[in-house]
């Protein structure tokens, strides 16, 4: 039986909490089932804790934490990609993967090819639509969102802006350079000095918060659909969940002292 629960012990190692938790609890209630029957007489789990689940990093951010990230003193191509993604809600491989040539300034949207090679379109607001002409800079092809280094070698040409020489800038640096960037946001409590042993947040979350605030300003459910291309109402549920600023905005309004003419 001690094998088994080292068997069980060094499985638990090797998985996540959640997943960790989620097993062990049905592992706990065969056992008891088993135990009821008299078919076994230990518990191979004992010694096996409920492991704490890490921080949820991907809820959505408050709106002033949304106002406080457009504070921040970043690069234009920063400042202009995260407006983009919290304006459209869209996937940032998504935004990433734009060209210049994809883009309708007049209308504010842009083309995107899905999963399967169907076209697609993301729209965005005045905030990306101020901002891109500054970005483009004149440009009329190739990626939109550009390295500040000239392409490797080897680089595929559909990744290189033929008039600068610049690579596409890829998901996995956008990701560093926000989680960074984002770092004391996330921890207001933190000093400077302790940023390099901080989390910061995901590009992730400016889409969940985009859907989330819609959500919370009464946007439609077909609209709510739309806006990130979801496929079923399911789908939304985990957007769709008012925050705490926006409940406590609700029950302010209900509140019949509020309400009470002076």
């Amino acid at each position: 039986m001690l094998a088994n629960s080292q068997l069980a012990a060094a499985r638990a190692d090797e998985m996540d909490a959640d997943t960790v938790n989620r097993e062990l609890s049905i592992a706990r209630k065969a056992i008891g089932w088993w135990q009821r029957q008299g078919w076994i007489a230990c518990d191979p789990t004992i010694g096996i804790e409920r492991r704490p689940a890490p921080p949820d990093r991907t809820k959505a951010l408050a709106e002033n934490q949304i106002a406080a990230l457009w504070r921040l003193d970043v690069a234009l191509r920063e400042k202009t990609q995260w407006k983009m993604l919290y304006e459209s809600a869209a996937r940032a491989d998504e935004v990433l993967c734009l060209n210049v040539e994809d883009l309708y300034p007049q209308d504010k949207r842009g083309r995107i090819t899905a999963k399967g090679g169907a076209t697609e379109w993301i729209h965005w607001q005045s905030g990306t639509a101020q901002l891109l002409p500054r970005l483009i800079a004149g440009r009329t092809s190739g990626p939109l969102f550009l390295t500040g280094r000239k392409a490797p070698a080897g680089t595929p040409s559909l990744d290189v802006c033929p008039e600068t020489g610049r690579a596409r800038l890829s998901c996995r640096r956008a990701e560093e350079i926000f989680e960074y960037a984002t770092r004391l946001l996330a921890n207001p409590l933190a000093s400077p000095e302790d940023v390099e042993g901080l989390d910061g947040w995901t590009l992730h979350r400016l889409r969940h918060s985009a859907l989330t605030h819609d959500a919370e300003g009464g946007t439609s459910t077909p609209m709510l659909l739309a806006r990130p291309r979801h496929a079923s109402v399911r789908s939304l549920e985990r957007y769709a969940r008012p925050g705490v600023d926006a409940v406590a905005r609700h029950v302010a309004q209900r509140d019949p002292a509020v309400r009470r003419p002076r």
